[in-house]
């Protein structure tokens, strides 16, 4: 069989520099911190809000029944979660809206 012999002027695929042909990396974080504080935000208030709405109407205004501070509990536990998913879609339209802008200045 024959074999090519290695011309001394040619680059092998090994000698070849790559880095011309890959775009640039993006070395920014995969999810901003404006995201982390609101997730860290609505946690602190999944937890404190709901156990916080118990206590306070156990007593105060169900007099002794669990049930009904339980159900409150429950309902504001259900606003909180509400409450994330609308500001989650809000923040996720918005990141769109700045995407389809950056892509139209591109284009241009």
């Amino acid at each position: 069989m024959a074999t090519r012999r290695i011309n001394a002027s040619e680059k092998t695929h090994l000698d070849q520099d790559d880095s011309k042909l890959e775009p640039k990396s993006n070395i920014s974080p995969a999810v901003p911190s404006s995201v982390i504080a609101k997730l860290l935000a609505f946690t602190a208030a999944m937890i404190v809000l709901p156990i916080g709405s118990y206590f306070m109407t156990v007593n105060a205004v169900f007099k002794g029944n669990s049930t009904w501070a339980g159900a409150t509990a429950a309902i504001v536990a259900n606003v909180v979660l509400i409450g994330y998913v609308i500001v989650a879609f809000q923040d996720d339209k918005s990141e769109r809206e700045a995407d389809e802008a950056e892509e139209k200045k591109k284009s241009r």
